[in-house]
């Protein structure tokens, strides 16, 4: 099974981009599933119905979320109905969203789950007990897990990475935007990369317009940032997933969009 994982789409620009580039990456690749980290996809900061809409009509299967997930209250609800969204599953219980789904693909049953990270975000649980948890309940529902894990900190993603080798299909690190060079299958089957990075522009401050980010830094005053829209790359990573529900191989794809 050929799963397509997109990093962070951050706000329009990433959106356009992707949608330009999805077609020929579709016949190239020929995924089975496309997941995509739409946390950024609505002006930068989080994502709304709207946006959501737009993933899936340009040919995205499930979307994962972040940090931002609750940044736009109108989405609060959308969250709850759409069930090919996921938000960190060790944020609050009771808080809008789920933290997993089980999508059908290639004869198998994948689950797609969300986890935050501890250090430098807002985490209601440890995820690394909650990737326990996860698994223990869905044991017998589905035939491989691919998870989100979105953390500030390289070291508790590598740390999840092998905690969850042989167990997961994928530990996929986002959030930082920033892509690692660090993609490969793990001993016991799991794929694990630090970060797939963003698709957005690069001629930027992490999908900020870098003029804008670079006078924050400077004179420390707050600055209304805008999403930036020139030099559109893509970051993601192609996987193929064993019977066994463990991946046979990861590729990191970075390359310009149209």
């Amino acid at each position: 099974m050929r799963l397509l994982f997109i990093g962070d789409v951050v706000g329009k620009p990433g959106r356009a981009g992707l949608a330009r580039a999805l077609p020929e990456l579709h016949e190239r690749h020929t995924p089975d599933l496309v997941v995509v980290n739409g946390e950024n996809s609505a002006g930068g900061l989080g994502i709304t119905p709207g946006t959501a809409k737009d993933l899936f009509e340009m040919g995205c299967d499930a979307i994962t979320l972040g940090n931002h997930a609750y940044r736009r209250r109108e989405v609060y609800g959308y969250l709850d109905d759409c069930d090919r969204v996921v938000r960190p599953a060790n944020f609050m219980h009771g808080s809008p969203g789920r933290g997993q789904m089980i999508l059908e693909a290639a004869g198998m049953r994948v689950c797609v789950a969300n986890l935050i990270g501890s250090l430098g975000l807002r985490a209601a649980r440890s995820p690394f007990a909650e990737a326990d948890s996860l698994l223990e309940r869905l044991e017998g529902k589905a035939d491989a897990f691919v998870i989100d894990f979105h953390a500030e900190v390289t070291s508790e993603k590598v740390a999840m990475g092998w905690h969850l080798d042989g167990r997961a299909a994928a530990v996929l690190g986002t959030h930082t935007h920033v892509p690692t060079a660090d993609a490969r299958v793990l001993p016991r089957g799991t794929a694990f990369i630090s970060d797939v990075g963003m698709t957005g522009s690069r001629e930027s401050v992490l999908g900020v317009r870098w003029e804008q980010a670079l006078e924050g830094f400077r004179t420390q005053m707050p600055i209304k940032f805008e999403t930036a829209s020139e030099d559109l790359w893509l970051n993601a990573v192609l996987l193929e997933i064993r019977e066994d529900g463990l991946a046979q191989s990861i590729e990191h794809l970075v390359e310009p969009m149209p």
